[in-house]
């Protein structure tokens, strides 16, 4: 599925630990690497300086990794000259680190890493890096509703991202809680739970067994957003790989926004898939 896998890099450490998912990932699915640096008009040498090590130690890991890689450094905006690469390049999936501006407004208030993930027309991987130094994730945490659009690429990328790091998954579906209109809220046992799972839930687990990836399931009621941050947390894991929404921006502002939740409090790593590639 994925054969050209580009990462954007700039002067900031988390897009190089964004650019080393993307290389792993290269390694395992026997893809062609890009590592993209667009430096904007006028911009300080120093901080140009800074991207082009991060550059160049990728590059020199990449290799020792055996993986079949091109470095672009470009000028301009980042994401006009992007799209560029990968309209030319015909990427099939784009890496970019999450920043600051990302956690502390809106996930729909017009930032880089949204601007992306609407302009590309590949599959787009946006990374909230919260731990720096550990890049090698053993629990993957992966929340997913009960209605799972592209379920062919989620399910292979998340199969991919686990055998790139050995890296067992565990399956969290958060539901509305049942009521009843004489008892309040009914608390359902875990196999009554398993009973009311969809069959895309099912289909999911059954493409991660094709894939041979030891995974587990957990059915808990409660917000998604919170409930995907405090399993997180109490599990201890290492990354959590979840959908991007397909909430409209008025839906996002009256509903709410589970991405926006987990992209604030995430106590781990995130990765947010927003895919392109259609189930066949």
């Amino acid at each position: 599925m994925y054969k050209k896998i580009l990462a954007a890099v700039n002067e900031h450490l988390n897009s190089e630990v964004a650019a080393r998912y993307a290389m792993h990932l290269a390694k395992t699915v026997g893809a062609r690497l890009y590592f993209c640096f667009v430096a904007e008009k006028g911009q300080q040498v120093s901080i140009f300086n800074r991207a082009e090590e991060a550059m160049k130690r990728i590059f020199i890991d990449a290799k020792k990794m055996a993986i079949d890689i091109e470095a672009i450094t470009e000028t301009g905006d980042p994401v006009k000259k992007i799209s560029e690469i990968v309209r030319h390049e015909e990427i099939d999936i784009a890496f970019a680190a999450t920043r600051r501006e990302d956690v502390e407004k809106r996930f729909y208030a017009g930032t880089v890493a949204r601007d992306l993930s609407l302009a590309l027309p590949c599959s787009v991987a946006l990374v909230r890096v919260v731990h720096m130094g550990r890049i090698h994730p053993k629990k993957i945490l992966v929340p997913l509703k009960a209605r799972i659009g592209h379920l062919a690429e989620r399910s292979y990328f998340s199969a991919a991202i686990a055998n790139a790091f050995g890296s067992n998954i565990y399956l969290l579906h958060a539901t509305k809680p049942i009521t009843s209109f004489f008892h309040g809220e009914v608390h359902l046992t875990p196999i009554e739970w398993e009973k009311k799972m969809s069959k895309d839930i099912s289909h999911f687990m059954e493409q991660l067994n094709k894939y041979k990836i030891i995974h587990e399931k957990r059915l808990v009621p409660g917000r998604a957003g919170r409930s995907i941050t405090i399993e997180a947390a109490a599990k201890r894991f290492d990354l959590v790989i979840m959908g991007a929404s397909e909430r409209n921006l008025l839906g996002s502002i009256f509903k709410g926004n589970p991405v926006e939740v987990v992209l604030r409090e995430t106590p781990c790593d995130l990765i947010i898939l927003k895919p392109r590639h259609e189930d066949k």
